[in-house]
């Protein structure tokens, strides 16, 4: 068998380099010795320019070698420092017009930018720390192992343990094991050591260092429902109490007054007449308080939409064309087709032109129905040129109205039916003259 090959060691660039510079340079070193020990000289001088010759060749090689490996290591050094985080390092090589000089500044400019970038993560990173640490909301971070990595204050309220005691145990070992499995958004009546309450759970993925890690975020809805409840209650309450006494109020004045006309020997022809005129009374104001309830009662039972492809114009046409009070003006607009409950949007629609013309009306003014299509959404408004919006806070507060024999479920009714098409409603006062406009936006089709 032959014998293998021997590897020897390649030279170093800082080596290298030198050595072919001084590889060029022999030539003339040896034709300079050649000329000086063949020519007519004395030993002496032979030997003098012999020294000097070599010395000066070692001498050049000795500099070219310092001159290029020195800036390499200065180079080298300002990387590692780099590397290390430490960017106050400056490099201080050549001039600014030659190559070294660039390679230099450039450096200096990369040490600059990493500098100031890691001072915008370090004081991203503290105010993500603080926002953590304050807001009410426990958050728990877990990498590809399930592992706690992070978790803030909220946190450690949630499961009365120390951030210490949890941060690289698995989820199974601090009972979060069943809450990053299932729908990574649900809401759920569950018991931890720190309370009990309905959660809502968002369980979402990030990467961090290139591996996969876990978002388990927690947050208390028990107390903003009960928030949302009483101011509910409230305005229920006060509502129905408004609506309730002012049928009663007459009902028992009535009554009382009946009642001690009754107290006489013998009926009158005018006692007749007044029990007539207060059964009148009180049968109109229970009249007016069963369609109060049945009001409420249809709020209440509102169907979901069925939805099927509606023409925009087509609707609103048939609906203006229901107005025969005035004369409604319309304003075209494009071609649009729309998927909702062409019935229960009729309602909408209804509502709010039969609003447009009541204040209309007041004032002598007109009523205007337009749409227009965007790229997202078809926005069909109902303008008038009425007195305006006194009060728009209350707007749609359910059973609130300005109208004598108004209900006050009707705006409130023509929410529902918007937010059940995944739309909006809202109204506001006009800014180029007197009188609201209403807008009601729908999703297009196939938003």
């Amino acid at each position: 068998m032959s014998p293998l090959p021997i590897k020897r060691p390649a030279l170093s660039y800082e080596r290298r380099v030198p050595l072919l510079g001084a590889l060029g340079a022999l030539p003339a070193l040896v034709i300079a010795l050649v000329l000086v020990w063949t020519g007519e000289f004395s030993t002496r001088l032979q030997w003098t320019l012999t020294i000097v010759a070599v010395g000066s060749w070692i001498g050049f090689w000795i500099v070219l070698r310092e001159r290029l490996v020195r800036p390499l290591q200065t180079m080298s050094n300002m990387i590692a420092a780099l590397q290390e985080g430490d960017y106050t390092m400056r490099a201080r090589l050549g001039k600014p017009n030659d190559s070294l000089g660039l390679v230099a500044h450039e450096v200096n400019l990369l040490g600059q930018t990493l500098r100031e970038q890691r001072l915008e993560v370090l004081e991203a990173t503290a105010l993500l720390r603080r926002v953590m640490s304050e807001i009410d909301v426990a958050v728990f971070a877990f990498d590809g192992q399930d592992r706690l990595v992070l978790v803030n204050r909220a946190a450690e309220k949630l499961l009365d343990r120390s951030e210490e005691s949890m941060l690289g145990r698995r989820a199974a070992s601090i009972g979060l094991h069943d809450l990053l499995t299932g729908p990574t958004r649900r809401v759920a009546d569950m018991v931890f050591p720190g309370g009990s309450s309905r959660w809502e759970l968002r369980v979402s993925h990030f990467r961090q260092e290139g591996k996969p890690h876990r978002l388990l975020v927690v947050s208390d809805l028990s107390r903003v429902l009960r928030e949302e409840e009483r101011t509910a209650w409230q305005r229920l309450v006060r509502v129905l109490g408004h609506e309730i006494n002012n049928s009663l109020a007459p009902i028992q004045s009535i009554a009382q007054s009946l009642l001690a006309s009754a107290g006489g020997d013998a009926p009158s022809e005018e006692w007749r007449d007044d029990v007539e005129q207060g059964l009148d009374v009180i049968s109109g104001r229970a009249e007016a308080l069963g369609r109060f309830l049945s009001s409420y009662a249809r709020l209440a039972r509102l169907p979901p939409p069925t939805l099927a492809p509606l023409d925009v114009r087509e609707w609103v046409h048939r609906v203006v064309g229901l107005e025969t009070r005035l004369e409604v003006r319309l304003e075209e607009g494009p071609p649009a087709t729309i998927r909702a409950d062409g019935d229960q949007l009729d309602q909408l629609l209804i509502n709010l032109v039969d609003n447009a013309v009541d204040a209309a009306v007041e004032t002598g003014g007109g009523v205007t129905v337009g749409w227009r299509q965007s790229r997202h959404q078809i926005e069909v408004w109902v303008e008038d040129e009425g007195p305006g919006l006194a009060d728009t806070a209350n707007l749609f507060v359910p059973f609130f109205t300005t109208k004598e024999t108004g209900s006050g479920i009707g705006l409130v009714l023509c929410r529902e039916i918007a937010e059940a098409h995944h739309g909006n409603l809202s109204l506001e006062n006009r800014d180029d003259a007197s009188g609201c406009v209403a807008r009601l936006r729908l999703p297009s089709v196939g938003d």
